[in-house]
């Protein structure tokens, strides 16, 4: 049970020690101890629960099997990517400021993964959501300033949502305010489709569900590579284990699961279709994490409308592969440049190994993880679709790979640092590996069946399909209308364009309201927190 508190305790420790201004400039160096203990607690304290002394509140911390298996490969990658900040932030003025928001994002990020009940769900919940805000802005332009505006804006929404479906919640279970007391207590709600419809959009702003993906885009070109890998990678996941924990998972719900299958599969191939738009891999990046999110969305949505229990930890299982592969993908944009004009074997083999993965290539991490949520969607139209979304992925993974090709270099002719190509290349061999011991230890998948022909033949042609339309689409890119990130408008022609115009002054409009932000925020904060306090206090 230490491991628990230990998970909470010494990140928030390390951020006690960022008051003494001289700590805090070096707490970089220190930045991958944080995660230590949430590794710890994966690997020896699931199953276990732990009841933190009343102090201000009641928090109620607890490990299962889905929650171990997110938040040890979380640890992996706050780990990595603090060792690869270590050597991105040396001499950076910023350094002590970027800490403590780390510090903070961090903690939020891996307590979402262990808090048992409401009140401590939602606080973590808004910790890693709004202390990101602190590492988006730290390019300290207008356009960054404008950047964090947007992505606060759209997660407080996002947690107003959720505060809403949580006292709903509270409401209708009376007593300790444990998750899956509530949960249980769903169906006995007068308003249970209420409570879904605010769950489902609360947490799918967090995943980047179209329409509300824009934050991600935006977000993740102007935060710092070792912020934008773990807020990419980890952070996001909050999200995911959100609809492990509030779904009522293992009840029949075929109208709600064919809302989110549709929901998801919408984001999977929208992702997709922008993307290949994209001429900055960072971008590329944050359209194809919208794609895979839908997925998982779609995946819960199949789950929840056949009653099947199991898919809370097959989605636990293809979050924890996309945490390596897309939080490896950024620390891999920020080093290509650093390697020169010889990077295919530093930087584009492996990253052509994790992108590749994502859509399914054999024998790598992501080909467990397709196998392990084939059986959710199935044989019919949910099972089409995701192997034609596999083929879409494979196409933006191979755009990807040439964005990263054209990066221009910056090297200085000296070796890049140990500290950033270390984290890297380790974080590749994670992906692959991670599945592999994880597949069959905690899923129970059949190793033999997963290298049979037949599953390999499966999973090869919609890789094969996808990065062959991938190498032809880079005759064609430069004909392509770009889009702008964030954008959900596409100029399909030139007689559209009195209506973009529109469409974009409407979007000025919109940008004008959104910096008046900050009092809103403010506000609302102080808010959720007195209704936080009030649900609890209350019977």
């Amino acid at each position: 049970m230490i491991w628990l508190g230990a998970t909470l305790g010494v990140p928030l420790a390390m951020l006690l020690l960022c008051l003494s201004r001289d700590l805090r400039y070096r707490m970089v160096t220190w930045l991958p101890l944080a995660a230590i203990p949430g590794l710890g607690a994966a690997l020896f304290a699931s199953d276990t629960s732990l009841a933190l002394p009343p102090v201000l509140l009641r928090l109620r911390l607890a490990l299962d099997v889905p929650g171990a298996v997110l938040l040890g490969v979380a640890a992996l990658l706050w780990i990595g990517g603090g060792v690869y900040a270590m050597g991105w932030l040396r001499g950076d003025p910023r350094r002590g400021r970027i800490a403590v928001w780390w510090l903070l994002t961090l903690t939020g990020s891996l307590g979402v993964f262990i808090a048992a009940d409401l009140v401590s769900f939602y606080l973590l919940f808004s910790m890693v959501s709004l202390a990101a805000y602190g590492l988006v802005i730290e390019g300290e332009t207008p356009d960054a300033q404008r950047v964090g505006l947007i992505y606060v804006a759209l997660a407080v929404f996002g947690e107003a949502l959720l505060l809403i479906g949580f006292v709903m919640l509270a409401v209708t279970t009376p007593g300790d305010g444990l998750i899956r007391d509530v949960v249980a207590g769903l169906r006995d709600s007068s308003r249970p489709n209420a409570i879904l419809a605010l769950i489902i959009l609360g947490f799918g702003v967090k995943l980047g569900m179209v329409p509300f993906h824009v934050w991600m885009p935006v977000t993740y070109r102007t935060a710092p590579i070792p912020a934008a890998a773990v807020m990419s990678g980890a952070a996001v996941k909050a999200g995911v284990i959100g609809l492990i924990r509030f779904l009522p998972l293992g009840a029949t719900m075929p109208v709600w699961g064919q809302v989110l299958a549709i929901l998801g599969f919408v984001s999977a191939f929208y992702g997709v279709a922008i993307g290949i738009r994209q001429a900055n891999p960072r971008m590329v990046l944050a359209y194809s994490s919208v794609s895979q999110m839908g997925v998982l969305m779609a995946v819960f949505g199949m789950g929840l409308a056949t009653g099947d229990a199991g898919v809370a930890l097959a989605a636990a299982f293809y979050g924890a592969h996309h945490i390596l592969v897309k939080g490896g993908l950024f620390l891999g944009v920020g080093l290509a440049p650093l390697t020169g004009a010889r990077r295919v074997g530093p930087v584009l083999v492996p990253a052509a190994i994790m992108a590749l993965g994502l859509a399914g290539l054999p024998l790598t991490g992501g080909f467990l993880a397709k196998l392990a949520i084939k059986p959710l969607l199935g044989d019919g139209v949910a099972g089409t679709l995701g192997a034609l979304s596999s083929a879409a992925t494979a196409l933006l993974m191979t755009h990807f790979l040439f964005r990263v090709a054209a990066l221009p270099s910056v090297a200085s002719g000296r070796a890049v640092p140990i500290a950033l190509r270390g984290p890297w290349l380790l974080t590749a061999l994670a992906s692959v590996l991670v599945p592999w011991v994880l597949y069959p230890a905690v899923l129970g998948g059949s190793l033999p069946y997963a290298l049979s022909p037949a599953a390999l033949l499966g999973a090869i042609w919609p890789v094969l399909a996808g990065a062959a339309a991938g190498v032809a689409l880079q005759r064609w890119c430069r004909r392509m209308i770009p889009v702008r990130e964030g954008d959900l408008i596409i100029p399909a022609s030139i007689g559209a364009g009195k209506v973009v115009l529109a469409i974009g002054a409407a979007i000025g409009r919109v940008d004008t309201v959104l910096r008046q932000w900050p009092v809103a925020v403010t506000s609302l904060l102080v808010v959720a927190l007195a209704l936080a306090a009030f649900m609890w206090a209350g019977p």
